[in-house]
């Protein structure tokens, strides 16, 4: 979930750092000088909601480095180093993608995750915990899953939805805020501090909504990753190290407190999950064999 989740904070950092920019240079009164604008709105938000995307996915694989810790394998330090760099080569290779940066990072729970701009400059990232608790066959397939999202694009494909739900949430907040600060606050002529507050509040609010949609259209990829990387390794593997991660889970090291938050956090926490429930995610591999 960490490739989701760094990509949609990221992405609502920057859309709020662009309104205030805008806000700053004046593009806001600009807009609303002679009565509010639609046509010019609705200009600007896509611009700023598709420029705010690309933005955050341009500085995904930084991002997703800073947070995890995650080094990247320049030169194997030792046979498994070797080994992930060569498996990923041979993936990518199969999958017709440019050679992924190989990295590891310091973290107890079984994980990886692929990020990047585009197919052949991208970021396959593996936990020390999914190294030490998996066998070599069930790492490939983790391997094979994450090349799968480099070469269907996932990511730049969701940067495209995020960017189109942005210019949503730029265009609704400010239509909302201006209506507000006519009404509740009496601004009667350009716009008053009522705007600001409640355009900066709604894009977050709206944010935070819009992610759910972003989030559902993850779980739907993560089937067809998961068909990727069982065609790149293979089927067995592939089940094998989705079961494996599934007894992982029932072993979460969150604390009691948080629980809500995770993985296992009840309904309200599914609608922003990245990915579908794990059961379901082998029954569709077992069920796509039995088809062929």
């Amino acid at each position: 979930m960490k490739r989701i989740a760094l990509f949609l904070l990221t992405n609502i950092a920057v859309l709020v750092v662009l309104s205030v920019v805008a806000s700053v240079l004046g593009v806001d009164r600009f807009l609303t000088q002679e009565g509010l604008s639609l046509q010019a709105l609705l200009i600007f938000s896509a611009i700023f909601g598709m420029g705010g995307s690309f933005i955050s996915l341009a500085m995904s694989k930084w991002m997703a480095k800073r947070a995890t810790g995650a080094q990247v394998i320049t030169q194997p330090r030792n046979s498994a180093e070797m080994w992930l760099l060569q498996t990923v080569e041979r993936q990518a290779r199969a999958a017709g993608i440019g050679m992924p940066e190989v990295a590891i990072y310091d973290a107890p729970e079984p994980n990886a995750f692929a990020t990047g701009m585009n197919k052949d400059n991208a970021l396959v990232a593996v936990s020390t915990g999914l190294l030490r608790s998996m066998s070599q066959d069930e790492v490939e397939a983790v391997l094979g899953h994450e090349v799968a999202h480099v070469a269907n694009g996932d990511m730049v494909t969701l940067a495209l939805i995020q960017g189109v739900l942005n210019t949503f949430v730029m265009f609704l907040s400010r239509v909302a805020g201006y209506i507000i600060d006519r009404a509740v606050f009496r601004t009667e002529r350009g716009i008053g501090p009522g705007y600001y507050i409640t355009v900066i509040v709604l894009q977050i609010v709206f944010g935070i909504l819009a992610s759910m949609i972003v989030a559902w259209f993850s779980r739907q990829r993560e089937f067809r990753a998961d068909a990727g990387g069982a065609h790149l390794a293979g089927r067995r593997k592939m089940i094998a190290a989705l079961e494996r991660l599934k007894a992982a889970h029932g072993q979460s090291t969150l604390p009691e407190n948080m629980t809500a938050f995770g993985i296992t956090g009840g309904r309200f926490a599914q609608l922003f999950s990245s990915h579908p429930p794990l059961d379901a995610r082998i029954a569709a591999l077992q069920q796509s064999h039995s088809v062929r």
